[in-house]
């Protein structure tokens, strides 16, 4: 017999989570193996219909596992959707941030290359260490990440985080991570300041 429910928490970098079943009682354990077809990450909140099994404890998980069908007025998640607010907002004004550094100042050109290049290597760390965590293979530290965020690919690490569900709900992670992003502008505000300028010409 089929229930169904809601899922109640998920941890995306271990792959599992418990279900809250419409008809009450306990929350019962489902792993990301048990999902039917899976096509997107699940996350909470999300409608799911499943079957119960028991295991050699006597303890109940969910097997074959399916997200529930959208009503005809849900509207599917666009990629807008799971950018986030934060990152529409952020990079976009990041992105006028250096347009007025090199119209008013003179910072060195590479750092637009600099920008594009960092991301790209971060993004694609970020999802070798995904990958790694769902294999149980060898992890990408956080240090590292967190260092590549304050070479300049932070843009990269925000889109990964929202783009890849990955780091994007471990609070002392994100806590750091918004410090590196803060020193990493605020740097690029000293270097295309006429303070820089004079500290070099001295």
């Amino acid at each position: 017999m089929r229930l169904d429910g809601t899922i109640k928490s998920w941890d995306d970098e271990r792959g599992f989570g418990f279900i809250a079943p419409d008809q009450g009682g306990q929350d019962i354990f489902v792993h990301i193996k048990s999902f039917e077809g899976l096509r997107e990450r699940p996350r909470a909140g999300q409608r799911i219909s499943f079957q119960v099994q028991l295991n050699t404890q006597g303890k109940a998980r969910a097997i074959n596992v399916a997200f529930a069908k959208p009503r005809q007025n849900h509207v599917s998640r666009s990629l807008l959707a799971r950018l986030g607010i934060t990152t529409l907002l952020t990079i976009p004004a990041f992105g006028i941030v250096l347009t007025l550094g090199y119209l008013m100042g003179q910072p060195p050109r590479w750092f637009l290359w600099l920008y594009l290049g960092a991301s790209t290597l971060t993004f694609i760390a970020y999802a070798a260490d995904k990958s790694a965590a769902q294999k149980g293979e060898w992890r990408t530290s956080e240090q590292t990440l967190h260092l590549l965020a304050l070479a300049g690919g932070w843009p990269g690490a925000m889109l990964a985080q929202q783009m890849l569900r990955h780091k994007s709900s471990k609070q002392e992670f994100r806590s750091v991570f918004w410090v590196t992003v803060a020193i990493n502008v605020f740097g690029f505000i000293f270097i295309a300041s006429p303070y820089a300028a004079k500290m070099i010409n001295l």
